[in-house]
């Protein structure tokens, strides 16, 4: 007999077990639900969501400059383009089949004031970028945010006063800078900026200036989120961004809020209302389709898509297959689509 450190080796060991025995008697079910999961075609046919390229909008970040490609370090595969690499990639996603792009515009610092004056310049970043992409590729949707914090020394969605994010006054703002985007050639106006009656008085304000066509997205329930971070690193706000935006975006412990406001802007003339961030909002997202039927997305904004990159980087995650598992998230929550920086390789 063996022996380390004084004690027999097989005193040690559990004593060797019996096999299993198997009788090959079957239970009596009438119901197997395994059986509409035996194989691969079977599992697809019984599928109850399915994501496809028609449910993506892929976001990009703009920047200025001829042929530049700035990688941003917190997002792993998102880098910021110039207008004419934003052309080529907007060529890529008609050829993917994805049927829309969400603009969002880097703003050298020498652009940036107190006012966000840059928003409502007609030869601005995304304005040359939107009339580049219809130009070149005509059939695709462009998608531009409203809102003042790519554009402001102080990185606030809205005009400050005493430290106070003033409300009225910067609507009327936003108003003009939606109606730049629309005669560059923007299709969706989405205000992001979560200011009160914005919604009623951009489409008020479209309408007006003959532009009837032009849908509004609206964020209708964004949230003060800590998952925003990448994303203010992409646009530059990270850097410039006082304080906080909580006197405007919305409490995470809250959802009836959220259906409140979903209904406001409805109401107001939204054609589309979206909720952002996605994961952790699935249930906002449930509720608002639920309620209101409406058109409704979800943003999987930056810092979603950074964890799973990170943690995919890592080897901790199959990336590709956590990737369309958070992307059908979505779709069995009620979202008609995503934006996604997955796009592309979704």
């Amino acid at each position: 007999m063996a022996i380390k450190y004084g004690r027999p080796i097989e005193v040690r060991l559990d004593p060797p077990q019996s096999p299993a025995t198997v009788t090959g008697k079957s239970l009596d079910l009438a119901v197997r639900p395994r059986r509409n999961r035996k194989a691969d075609w079977a599992r697809r046919l019984v599928r109850e969501n399915v994501l496809t390229t028609d449910d993506l909008i892929w976001p990009l970040f703009l920047v200025d400059g001829v042929n530049v490609r700035v990688p941003v370090p917190s997002m792993p595969g998102v880098e910021r383009l110039s207008v004419d690499e934003a052309v080529r990639e907007a060529e890529r996603a008609a050829r993917l089949s994805i049927p829309c792009l969400a603009l969002f515009p880097y703003t050298d610092p020498a652009l940036r004031d107190e006012t966000g004056a840059e928003a409502l310049n007609p030869e601005n970043l995304v304005c040359r970028a939107i009339r580049a992409i219809k130009r070149e590729v005509p059939q695709l949707g462009v998608l531009c945010d409203v809102a003042l914090d790519p554009y402001t020394s102080h990185g606030h969605d809205g005009l400050i006063r005493d430290g106070e994010i003033l409300n009225d006054e910067t609507v009327e703002v936003l108003v003009r800078q939606a109606l730049v985007e629309a005669e560059a050639g923007c299709d969706i106006i989405a205000p992001s900026d979560m200011m009160d009656g914005r919604v009623g008085a951009i489409r008020a304000g479209l309408d007006a200036a003959d532009r009837c066509d032009v849908s509004i997205m609206a964020y209708a329930a964004k949230y003060a989120s800590a998952f925003y971070g990448p994303f203010r690193d992409a646009v530059g706000s990270a850097a410039t961004l006082t304080g906080d935006k909580r006197t405007y975006q919305m409490d995470p412990g809250n959802s009836d809020e959220a259906l409140r406001e979903v209904e406001l802007d409805i109401a107001e003339g939204a054609d589309m209302i979206m909720v952002k961030p996605g994961l952790p909002y699935l249930d906002i997202l449930r509720r608002v389709k639920d309620v209101f039927a409406m058109p409704t997305f979800a943003y999987q904004v930056s810092g979603e898509y950074a964890m799973i990159m990170a943690a995919a980087q890592n080897g901790w995650l199959d990336g590709d297959k956590a990737m369309m598992e958070s992307l059908i998230a979505f779709k069995r929550a009620g979202a008609n689509g995503v934006l996604s920086y997955f796009a592309p390789r979704a």
